[in-house]
This record gives structure tokens, C-alpha cells and sequence, in this order.
């Protein structure tokens, strides 16, 4: 199984008709994804021609809302490819039209806007007293169920279906453990981005891939700054009985400046890579060094299984 997402999951994509919409929509759709059309207000009415996984054209819808998509397709997944300045209405809307699921690649979202669309989830919740509306992202790859759907911009031939669950705050380290333990091969992969804000976290990765039965392992990588990965390591502590294996990325990242991601700065000790990799350690996680090092680290719990 998988988590989240599957090869039942029917997609929509906010923001079909720009480049990065059209390009990851012809991926998505080479990866098997369901994609069963767009939201554009401007382009309502109109089609999109793109080739089904098999080669086959095919002609996508485009809505005017998201709640159109919704009552039109059966769509229960968005995908958000537009620029920074409209993402919020954008995620608002889809939030409002109440989609169980939406993935926001976008990077450069004002943290503010990320915290609004963010409250506007929380604030909008069903009777389990959970969000109608689950956030992946933003500033991330989205998520990847192998051979099944691709909802984001991880490449799908990296590797296949497998037992391992992967959550990451980056995006290329995330393609690279999916590379290293390739042979092992992932039930899920996600990116949950390394904004300050974001919507879906590790302990919510962590939770749901400590519940899904397929998932025998799972590997986790965090990055400098915040204090996520620890909060995880306590969380591992309490609730997790699989084996976890993590990396930290930013050993060698100078204080005080903020590394690649919004959210990764170091001051004192906090936020420290050191720090991070001692906290998962206590909670019985094995953190490697480099990447090729967790692999192997995941590899040996395998061969002692």
C-alpha cells in the first residue's frame, strides 16, 4: 500500500496551461498518474493536449474552479503550479472546494501567505476533527507512490515499487536516496519542503507510514534549522516500531545564514545538524553521515531481517 496517494488518486492541476503546469502534466501523466484536467478562470472551457501513459493523445478539460474540476471529474488530488504572488488564492481554493489533497510546488511563497493558506486548513475540518484539505509543500517535489501516481516533479524512473517509506524537507536528497536504495524500491516518497511553514510534517509521514502495512522501513531526511527533526525523534520514540534510518543535511553549514532553504539557519546550537543527528540517535534512529551512508545503514537492517 501507499500512502496518501495511489493509482486511484484522480488529479487536477491549478495552473495547467503555464510551462512548468504543462511540462509536469505530461509527466505525471507518462509516470501513470490520473490526470484528469486543470483550472485555469482565464482559459475555462478551453482543452490541453497531452499523450496518456501509453502514447495515446489525449484532450485534459480546463475549469474555472477548482470546485468545478471537483463535481466535474471526481478529482480528490490538486496539483499547484502558479506563481508565488497568486498561490495563496489558489490553495485557498482549493481548500474551500474542500479536495483532500493538495501539492504545492511552488517556491518563493511569502511565509506570511504560507501561514494564512496554512490556518485556512486547519480552521476547515471534518468530523475526526482532522483538515478536510491535506498540504503538501510548499517549496517541494510533491509526492511519488512508484508505479502507481506521481502527484509533483520526482522523476518516476528512478526507481521502483518496494517496502521502504521516504519523507524529506529536501528535493534533490530525495531523489538520491530514492537512487541509493533503488534496490530496496519505496512504497511512498515525499517531499515536504523546507519552508518555514509548511503543511504536511515528518510526524505526519512518520504516522501514516508507521500504519500502512506495505511499509517495512522508513528513512527520513531532515536539514539545519527549525527544530522538526526533533520533535520527530520524540515522536519516533513514542509511536514508531519500524526501523528508521535518517540523514541531516548542512554538517558543514556556517551559522547564522540561511542555506538554500528558507527555513534552514543555524544559531547555536540550535538547529545544528549535530544537534539533530544526536536527537534522532536517542530515539533509536541511525543517521549516517552522507546519503550513501544511510543507504547502507538501511541496507544492513535489511540483510539482519
Amino acid at each position: 500500500m501507499s500512502i496518501f496517494l495511489n493509482k486511484d488518486s484522480k488529479v487536477i492541476v491549478q495552473g495547467i496551461t503555464g510551462g512548468e503546469g504543462t511540462k509536469h502534466t505530461a509527466r505525471m501523466l507518462a509516470a501513470g498518474t490520473q490526470v484528469m484536467g486543470g483550472v485555469n478562470a482565464r482559459k475555462a472551457g478551453t482543452t490541453v493536449n497531452h499523450q496518456d501513459k501509453d502514447g495515446n493523445a489525449i484532450e485534459l478539460p480546463v475549469f474555472g474552479s477548482v470546485a468545478e474540476a471537483m463535481k466535474e471529474t471526481g478529482a480528490n488530488a490538486s496539483i499547484v503550479f502558479v506563481p508565488p504572488a497568486f498561490c495563496k488564492d489558489a490553495v485557498i481554493e482549493a481548500i474551500d472546494a474542500e479536495i483532500p489533497l493538495v501539492v504545492v510546488i511552488t517556491e518563493g511563497i511569502p511565509v506570511q501567505d504560507s501561514a494564512e493558506f496554512w490556518a485556512h486548513s486547519q480552521a476547515n475540518t471534518g468530523a475526526d476533527g482532522k483538515p478536510k484539505t491535506r498540504i503538501i509543500g510548499p517549496n517541494c517535489p510533491g509526492i511519488i507512490s512508484p508505479e502507481e501516481s506521481l502527484l509533483g516533479i520526482t522523476p518516476a524512473n528512478i526507481t521502483g515499487k518496494g517496502k521502504l517509506g521516504l519523507v524529506s524537507k529536501s528535493g534533490t536528497l530525495t531523489y538520491q536516496m530514492m537512487y541509493e536504495l533503488r534496490d530496496l524500491g519505496f512504497t511512498t516518497a515525499i517531499g515536504i519542503g523546507g519552508d518555514p511553514v509548511i503543511g504536511t510534517t515528518h510526524i505526519d509521514a512518520l504516522e501514516a507510514f508507521e500504519a500502512d502495512p506495505e511499509t517495512e522501513a522508513i528513512v527520513m531526511i531532515g536539514e539545519i534549522g527549525g527544530d522538526a527533526e526533533e520533535r520527530a525523534a520524540d515522536f519516533i520514540k513514542a509511536n514508531v516500531t519500524k526501523p528508521v534510518v535518517g540523514y541531516v543535511a548542512g554538517f558543514t553549514a556556517p551559522e547564522g545564514k540561511t542555506m538554500g532553504h528558507a527555513g534552514a539557519i543555524v544559531s547555536g546550537s540550535s538547529g545544528t545538524a549535530q544537534a539533530k543527528k544526536e536527537a534522532l540517535e536517542a530515539a533509536g534512529v541511525k543517521v549516517g553521515k552522507t546519503p550513501s551512508e544511510t543507504a547502507q545503514l538501511m541496507r544492513e537492517i535489511f540483510e539482519t531481517k
